[in-house]
């Protein structure tokens, strides 16, 4: 799942990254409002946290900014505001959630896991494509044959083909969805980590495949 995460207080901003990702959320980070409505309107998120009190626009703009732009993104809302009315406007204005500071991160998590459930296209607990099973909890990679534990990016790779099945996906646009927008990675390690899930997916005897069209990209379909 992929974040949009905007907070101008910079320690805070790095300890909910690192949960985030510890909990294998891709997450993009930043840390004023114009930054989080020029990242909402060029990426696509499966949910978004803002901040209220951010400098150049607020959390409450940028969330007024997008709703506006048609995006129905889910959106969870932090700030040290506590006041009734405070939670209120949010809601009125687009939020589905909102969780005064300070906060414990599990609550975090919790709420933005309930954030997630809410989104406009169901998506199960487990992704399947053929026999091939992808737990979305414990990030294993299994069939019937066996399993495996994925590392973080080889679990954000295969959830991103496993959403997409039957759609090509270009390198690009692998290396943006999985490691973000303005990553300095390069292209090749594209291909490095879909080798990595070929052979997990060998091993399994899946009945999954990832296929390649040259110029075009790559997907998952189930074999014949």
């Amino acid at each position: 799942m992929k974040l949009l995460y905007a907070e101008n207080e910079e320690s805070m901003a790095e300890a909910v990254t690192d949960i985030l990702t510890f909990h294998k959320y891709q997450v993009d980070t930043v840390y004023d409002g114009e930054e989080a409505l020029e990242y909402a309107r060029n990426e696509q998120y499966d949910g978004i946290i803002l901040d209220i009190m951010m400098p150049k626009l607020s959390g409450q703009e940028v969330l007024e900014a997008i709703r506006k732009d048609g995006c129905r993104t889910p959106v969870l809302l932090l700030t040290a505001k506590a006041e009734v009315e405070d939670r209120i406007k949010g809601l009125d204005m687009g939020a589905d959630d909102y969780l005064p500071k300070p906060f414990v991160m599990g609550e975090l998590l919790a709420r933005v896991r309930a954030m997630l459930r809410r989104r406009e296209e169901f998506t199960p607990d487990i992704l399947t494509c053929g026999n091939l099973s992808l737990n979305m909890h414990n990030y294993e990679l299994s069939s019937p044959s066996g399993k495996f534990l994925l590392p973080k990016l080889e679990y954000q790779l295969m959830e991103l083909f496993m959403l997409n099945q039957g759609i090509y996906l270009g390198t690009e646009d692998i290396l943006v969805k999985v490691w973000g927008y303005d990553t300095d990675t390069e292209v090749g390690t594209v291909w490095v980590y879909i080798s990595y899930l070929r052979k997990k997916i060998e091993a399994l005897n899946a009945t999954a495949v990832i296929r390649a069209k040259r110029g075009i990209g790559y997907t998952l379909e189930e074999t014949e």
